[in-house]
């Protein structure tokens, strides 16, 4: 009697609530429905940025999606002379002779050494260099460092070949100071047991700059506050870098170790072309450089269709399953998650 006179002189009959059921207690108020904004309208307001970007989307389309088109020889024996249109159909047969072929199982071979090779000694060789830059703390020593280092990366293979070639050689700058000094000198640039070694050599010389600029764009996110507060806690450097400047690197690590797994088969196509006679096929044949001369060389054209289409779906798949794995460790990955 005195709950009901109570509530209504608060002017509401809604009852108390249940102890046990929670029964009367007041629902949470529902989202307000959103409203999708019609297709037209959304085209009219982002005119200005459909047709910046409508070049780009135009060349995209004809020079990587159209040529797709052109896949349909793998399951044909093709021939330029009468097209892909009338060309015979043969099935799975060119997909059968990949899988069968010794010479292209032995390409693969050296293309997966070559991979987990730079890998291991190649890929963290940028990360090492943005620390030991990020460390620097005249920033205009740092900006003379990182042009240095970057500057390589615009040379072309060919003139990158050469300058090994000319320091490295059997008449290069370092065998001839070996024999000055009356040392026997080598050639590195011909020898197959350290192929491997000199081709590593050569991307991180070129490409190591690359990565740097990546890596310290990902340091320049960092808050000068967080380092400040880890010393005050009584933080070394290592320590430092181990808890605050390491995490702010791994979505970006973790971003270009899917990319590199993705392109794990495909290995310097011109690097190792221009070396394949100086070593040799036994260490220099990889994918792309078989499927070449299968399909442009020796006009065997729906082979090196089918060799490729077997190493995009495999490149994939390995993209896709990398990414997976970023999704359990808490990453982005390439893309977030729906």
């Amino acid at each position: 009697m005195a709950l009901d006179a109570l509530t209504r002189r608060r002017g509401t009959s809604a009852p108390a609530p249940d102890p046990v059921t929670g029964a009367g207690h007041t629902p949470a108020p529902a989202r307000p429905p959103v409203r999708k904004i019609p297709l037209r309208t959304r085209l009219k307001r982002d005119r200005s940025l459909l047709i910046m970007v409508l070049p780009a989307v135009v060349l995209l389309v004809v020079f990587a999606y159209v040529p797709m088109l052109g896949n349909v020889i793998a399951w044909q024996q093709y021939s330029p002379y009468t097209g892909f249109l009338h060309s015979t159909y043969v099935g799975w047969a060119n997909f059968e002779r990949v899988f069968t072929n010794p010479l292209f199982l032995d390409a693969v071979g050296n293309t997966l050494v070559i991979t987990a090779f730079q890998l291991l000694f190649f890929f963290p060789i940028p990360i090492l260099l943005a620390l030991l830059l990020n460390s620097v703390l005249s920033p205009r020593v740092r900006t003379t460092i990182q042009s240095i280092v970057y500057l390589p990366h615009f040379f072309s293979w060919v003139l990158v070949v050469t300058i090994f070639q000319q320091i490295f050689g059997g008449a290069g700058l370092v065998n001839q100071t070996l024999r000055d000094h009356g040392l026997s000198g080598f050639d590195m640039m011909t020898n197959p047991d350290t192929f491997l070694v000199l081709i590593t050599m050569q991307s991180v010389w070129k490409d190591a700059g690359w990565g740097i600029i990546i890596f310290l764009a990902a340091l320049s996110t960092v808050s000068p506050e967080h380092y400040e507060a880890a010393a005050v806690d009584g933080a070394n450097r290592w320590r430092r870098m181990w808890h605050v400047t390491l995490p702010a690197m791994r979505p970006v690590i973790i971003l270009l170790l899917i990319l590199r797994l993705g392109d794990s088969l495909t290995v310097g196509f011109e690097q190792l072309i221009l070396q394949r006679a100086a070593v040799g096929v036994d260490v220099a044949e990889v994918i792309d450089t078989y499927v070449y001369y299968q399909g442009v060389v020796y006009a065997d054209w729906s082979f090196a269709a089918a060799a490729g289409l077997v190493k995009g779906v495999v490149s994939l798949v390995l993209v896709l399953g990398a990414n997976k794995l970023a999704h359990v460790f808490g990453e982005a990955g390439v893309y977030k998650r729906a």
